[in-house]
């Protein structure tokens, strides 16, 4: 293993960050945009603040057979106002961004037609699901500008979870994602015990502007620790309010799909239960929460019990996340939306189940690997970085297999963050169970068992985590910092027949 090097922020002075986005984005009218196969003319529409929290329309499932979901997905290069009296050129999925949330059920047969409209490659990734590595949408699978690619796919028993898509082409992942190209994806279980409860989606994200009003390109400083200055927007509109009746219990489900931004989570004047995570919900739920961290590429479904005071005012934040992004930069809490409550008398709060989901644990390990996050100077320099970040010393490569496993056997991963910042890591094609955490010789064991598909590894901590892998191919590990996955922080996993 090379010697690493920390990061000199001297050499940074001088280097100005690109773009600062006073726009706000909020795309598509909620009227027939997922109607294909057609080029979409759909405007992007101008959200101010404040504006009502939108929903997020469903992509048509055009099957009439229940078991079976079948719709198109068109990548499309369009104009959108962003700023008034300017043309920003955005990415989009069937003329909106975030593009149309996709609702499966377990058992169901997917069949989704890309069509690639871009002058670009792209790819679509089923961000956590388990899905053949031939439909995985990884960067080894390019779809071609102008090419149609059809992604076939079941949905496993069992997998009920809040999961999201986006693309993952080589290289080309943070531009496409900044540029609009991310949308939910919900897998839903005919016995969820929580069904009843009313259900509220925030797909959070983030954009950013140059001089010109168009989407800024990454600059030294992003490809070194992600994205900067980004406006975090919420279903695609900046700072919405979201009402509710006092005393309603209501289900979140929170979606981090920015490049780089740690989203420590906290409503006033409220606590969270934590039913659910990135591969579904907990065996039980975890009450009393006053934050909660989410890394990019993490999902969570909290519970929120909406203070019983009628004409309330409360805001949801990401404060400030402490060790984010080495220093680099000014980082401060910021607000998402607000939660207003109505003029009227408060509804009865209602009890959660004791028990959610039962999670076994995955069993008992018979290999063990090791995967080093490392830093390094003067290599993956072609973006302007000058240190930048590798898995196990090694600049990714698609022609090489970095780890080998068997399919279905389970293995212990330690992840050692040797760097000085923070790193999402993502395994493709699996949901993994973290075991434990260590800083120095200190193990802390995970405070509760649940199905993960990224895990935040703090600087100089390590992180074990039990997973299994369960169809043969090569699959992607890799952090979800968007800039870091493109500049060299990716590997390959063979999984082999048994």
């Amino acid at each position: 293993m090379m010697r690493m090097q920390c990061l000199d922020r001297r050499r940074f002075l001088g280097v100005v960050a690109a773009g600062i986005g006073s726009a706000l984005v909020g795309c598509g009218d909620g009227s027939g945009s997922q109607d294909l196969p057609r080029i979409s003319t759909a405007t992007p529409q101008l959200f101010p603040e404040g504006q009502s929290l939108r929903s997020i329309a469903p992509l048509r499932n055009d099957s009439e057979d229940p078991s079976r979901f079948e719709a198109t997905l068109a990548a499309t290069q369009e104009s959108a106002p962003l700023v008034p009296d300017v043309a920003t050129s955005t990415f989009l999925y069937n003329g909106r961004s975030p593009g149309p949330l996709i609702e499966l059920r377990e058992g169901q047969h997917v069949r989704i037609r890309l069509e690639n409209r871009l002058a670009q490659e792209t790819t679509i990734h089923w961000h956590g699901l388990p899905v053949p590595p031939d439909q995985d949408g990884n960067p080894m699978d390019p779809v071609a500008a102008g090419a149609t690619r059809i992604y076939e796919f079941d949905i496993e028993p069992g997998t009920a979870g809040t999961y999201w898509y986006h693309p993952h082409p080589h290289d080309a992942t943070a531009s496409q994602v900044a540029r609009g190209l991310a949308a939910p994806l919900i897998v839903r279980a005919a016995d969820d015990p929580l069904a009843d409860v009313p259900e509220v989606l925030m797909f959070i994200t983030g954009v950013k502007l140059d001089a010109a009003a168009q989407i800024a390109a990454d600059d030294p400083i992003d490809w070194t620790v992600g994205r900067q200055q980004e406006k975090l927007l919420v279903n695609g509109g900046r700072l919405p309010v979201h009402s509710a009746a006092p005393g309603t219990t209501e289900r979140w489900r929170i979606f981090n799909a920015t490049a780089s931004s740690h989203l420590k989570l906290s409503l006033e004047g409220h606590t969270f239960a934590l039913v659910g995570t990135d591969g579904g919900l907990l065996g039980a739920p975890v009450e009393g929460l006053n934050e909660f961290l989410l890394a990019p590429a993490q999902r969570v479904e909290l519970i929120v019990r909406v203070n019983a005071a009628p004409n309330g005012r409360y805001r949801l934040r990401a404060l400030r996340f402490e060790t984010d992004f080495l220093n680099l930069g000014t980082y401060q809490d910021q607000d998402l939306l607000t939660l207003v409550t109505a003029n009227a008398l408060p509804v009865p709060t209602r009890a959660l189940p004791s028990t959610l989901r039962p999670i076994a644990d995955l069993g008992t390990p018979s290999a063990r690997q090791r995967v080093d996050l490392d830093e390094v100077n003067g290599l993956c320099t072609r973006t302007g970085a000058k240190t930048a970040f590798l898995i196990n010393g090694r600049i990714f490569d698609m022609n090489r297999v970095d780890l080998v496993t068997s399919v279905g056997r389970i293995e212990l991963w330690d992840v050692v963050n040797n760097t000085a910042m923070a790193h999402p890591f993502h395994i493709h094609g699996t949901q993994f169970q973290l075991v434990s955490r260590q800083i120095g010789t200190e193990v802390t064991p995970a405070p509760y068992l649940a199905w993960i598909d990224t895990v935040l590894v703090p600087s100089q901590q390590a992180v074990t985590i039990k997973t299994r892998q369960t169809l043969p191919g090569k699959r992607m590990f890799h952090c979800h910092i968007l800039e870091h996955e493109d500049n060299c922080m990716m590997a390959i996993l063979d999984v082999q027949a048994s």
